[in-house]
């Protein structure tokens, strides 16, 4: 038995996807160990040909030593997990895809980075963010915890973002400046497309070209 488990936490879409690129790590590294999935909703006890666990199941295996991949949608259950994890003291594995480029940026615990994804210099990233395929991250960017980025957005510089915002597919995030940064609020979400001039107070949603509260009928 190897002494090594590593659990994909979220059997869903995202997990699946995720799956990939955990799997050609750690067959470039010639690590044979078990990955499973952990769904503490699912009533399956397999996905995607792998093995799938309650979160108590997984904690059960054999294995000495357990490493999980966060790959779950919701930012407040990332958290959640994420706090499970660490009072259970079991590290979290980063992922990066194939053709990702970071320069001189920081990630505290449990980034996914998806492939073609471009992070450059002078960047914090904080803990569980997600980061899907085709988004820039431009130079002096503050990124707080549990962040979602769908696929292609443009962060560009001197932005800063709060932690559980949401930045929607093909957002556009207008460069601010070292004095005053563009500033994206903790839990706000910017719709798909939407194109960022402005700061975005916290939990506020915003859509369009430019970007503008989303006025709910």
């Amino acid at each position: 038995m190897s002494a090594k488990l590593y659990g994909l936490y979220g059997s869903s879409g995202f997990g699946q996807e995720i799956l990939y690129w955990l799997d050609l790590a750690l067959k470039r590294a010639g690590d044979s160990s078990r990955v499973v999935f952990i769904d503490d909703v699912s009533q399956e006890s397999t996905c995607a040909g792998r093995e799938l666990f309650d979160y108590d199941g997984f904690l059960a295996q054999p294995e000495e030593t357990k490493l999980v991949v966060i790959a779950v949608a919701s930012s407040p259950a990332r958290q959640r997990i994420d706090e499970q994890l660490c009072a259970d003291g079991i590290e979290q594995l980063a992922i990066r895809g194939d053709y990702t480029f970071v320069r001189g940026a920081t990630f505290a615990a449990g980034s996914v980075l998806s492939a073609f994804v471009d992070v450059t210099n002078n960047i914090q990233v904080g803990r569980c963010c997600h980061i899907n395929t085709y988004t820039y991250i431009g130079h002096d960017c503050v990124i707080g915890d549990y962040v979602t980025f769908a696929p292609r957005v443009s962060c560009n510089g001197n932005v800063h973002i709060g932690d559980h915002a949401y930045i929607g597919t093909g957002a556009i995030l207008k460069q601010g400046t070292k004095e005053k940064p563009l500033v994206i609020g903790e839990g706000a979400v910017v719709g798909m497309g939407a194109v960022v001039t402005k700061d975005v107070p916290p939990g506020v949603t915003v859509v369009g070209n430019p970007a503008k509260p989303l006025v709910r009928k």
